[in-house]
């Protein structure tokens, strides 16, 4: 049996239905073993960026292993980006990377490459095979260090000699399942009598998805506000009572007034790791004279810039859970709650981002997911459109890789089929993977793209402006057709120059067909985004 053959037996077992990826001669003989492998399809990217983009967001979303592939050489440098990017998110992606012939290591074979060290920065774990009977082996212990602990991506790299070598038929190893991490019962009374006995609020981070009924049970049994960060937007749903707003990038300024008050004796940080974006830039008015208590399945983020009085290392779901039993045992008890009325979105009648996005948020399906990418468009986003369903905003404002919020919205779309996904990108976006629309199409994956086109690099452009008076020309770019590149591709298209085109009939026209759609925003908004301090904290260097 082919080595590599063990490989794709291995991950059946694991129910991987998906790979995504571009196949290449050092990987060739992986993709010639999926002919006879029913079970998983291959997701041909048009660029290996985009394909790791996807694998992240499907991982995330299914709530299991992803596995994504490249070539040796270029086609593993164009995955590192993704590699690095679902690190910072603990997503449990296996990227496999073809490498040359073993007895040709150092001879400048062609797209020669040591991609395992590239990769140890970036992953959770590293590693070049160079015998055949060690292959499956690795994969193994890969996979099972991706889904132990704090999940995250892991890299084997697999030279096409040792793939094509036959080895003696292994047995197939157990596919690990991920083990939840338990908090030590004496530290959750502990911090349950210190909850008991002070005020405070809830501060929220991405790491509470999956657990967020726990985390309201929790607020309400406590009676404590709730305040998220921008990547956990989406995950508290805007008309519960106690959520104040989001802090950090592009936050309220009911949060931030509210966490300037000093009323709040305690901070209870669940699921984040305090990071910039997430704390307007490590505002020391975040934790200033306040016990801080920090829950999360990752230690390393205790302590790295705000002091910590209690670290509770333990999985979300778990220790909230555990906490509300503890707090239960000392009195407490989860109050009514009366869910507040959402104030109506004023949408008035200037064409601009934030009056676009209203009207599309009102014109989409309540349940609809958003997948945003980076951009202007972005900050108006975490603002403005409201929280109308469970997990409803993908954002990944940590990493801030331009062109992922379109692969992103495939692989969420392909983990959940069910549920409807719109890409928020732009034109810069666009330009990096606008590509993957053809195969969105060849796979008939039903996301709407919708791309802000203003024909310059809108952030930078509002950045350099708000921080040196002016913006450089070459911001700017040459003003394309979006619509017209969609044509060409095949894909049903409409496009916005007003705010009257933003209409049902228009939506309508692009959606009622099968597979992917563009509605393409023609738009030059000369108003700031409501970054909040970020420019601030930049223009505070070099002074």
């Amino acid at each position: 049996m082919k080595s590599v053959r063990a490989v794709l037996d291995y991950l059946v077992s694991g129910d991987v239905s998906y790979i995504f990826g571009i196949p290449a001669g050092s990987v060739n003989a992986f993709f010639d073993e999926l002919y006879d492998t029913p079970s998983i399809t291959p997701v041909i990217a048009k660029h290996e960026g985009a394909a790791s983009y996807m694998a992240a967001a499907y991982a995330k979303y299914s709530g299991s292993l992803s596995v994504c592939i490249g070539s040796s050489g270029p086609g593993g440098t164009n995955l590192v980006t993704g590699a690095a990017n679902a690190m910072r998110e603990h997503l449990p992606v296996l990227f496999l990377t073809g490498a040359v012939p073993v007895d040709t290591v150092g001879l400048n074979a062609s797209q020669e490459l040591h991609a395992d060290p590239l990769y140890q920065s970036v992953t959770k774990y590293s590693q070049r095979v160079d015998r055949a009977e060690d292959l499956l082996p690795e994969i193994h212990k890969a996979v099972e260090i991706a889904l132990t602990g704090v999940p995250g991506p892991v890299h084997i790299a697999m030279p096409i000699d040792v793939q094509l070598s036959s080895a003696a038929p292994p047995a197939l190893p157990k596919f690990p399942e991920r083990v939840p991490l338990l908090p030590e019962d004496d530290q959750i009374q502990q911090v349950a009598e210190k909850l008991s006995g002070t005020t405070g609020f809830i501060f929220a981070g991405q790491g509470i998805r999956g657990a967020v009924e726990d985390v309201l049970e929790l607020a309400e049994t406590l009676d404590w506000p709730i305040i998220t960060t921008p990547q956990a937007k989406g995950l508290i749903p805007d008309n519960h009572p106690l959520l104040k707003g989001i802090f950090g990038f592009a936050g309220h300024e009911e949060a931030s007034a509210f966490i300037h008050s000093n009323a709040a004796e305690t901070i209870l940080v669940l699921g984040s790791s305090l990071g910039e974006t997430a704390t307007n830039n490590w505002n020391p008015h975040l934790a200033a004279s306040r016990t801080l208590i920090q829950v999360d399945y990752d230690a390393t983020v205790f302590n790295r810039k705000y002091p910590v009085d209690a670290a509770v290392h333990g999985d979300i779901n778990v220790t909230v859970s555990s906490l509300i039993t503890a707090l239960n045992r000392l009195g407490h008890r989860q109050g009514p709650m009366v869910e507040r009325t959402l104030r109506p979105q004023e949408i008035t009648s200037e064409y601009n981002s934030q009056n676009v996005l209203l009207s599309l948020q009102k014109l989409l399906p309540e349940n609809t997911r958003y997948t945003v990418d980076i951009g202007e468009f972005m900050a108006y986003v975490v603002h403005y459109m409201n929280v109308r369903s469970p997990d409803s905003f993908d954002i990944n404002v940590h990493f801030g890789a331009m062109g992922s919020g379109i692969g992103s919205a495939m692989g969420a779309k392909l983990a959940e089929p069910e549920r409807p996904v719109v890409s928020l990108t732009g034109d810069g976006c666009f330009f990096m993977h606008g590509m993957e629309l053809l195969t969105a199409k060849e796979y008939n994956i039903p996301v709407l793209f919708v791309v802000m086109n203003n024909a310059r690099l809108g952030m930078v452009h509002h950045g350099h402006t708000l921080q040196y008076k002016r913006a450089h020309e070459r911001f700017g770019q040459e003003a394309v057709d979006i619509t017209a590149v969609a044509a060409a591709l095949g894909v049903p298209s409409a496009s916005i120059h007003s705010l009257e085109d933003m209409n049902e009939q228009t939506l309508t026209e692009v959606l009622n067909h099968d597979g992917p759609a563009v509605l393409e925003v023609s738009l030059v908004d000369d108003n700031v985004p409501p970054m909040g301090d970020r420019v601030k904290f930049l223009s505070s260097f070099g002074k």
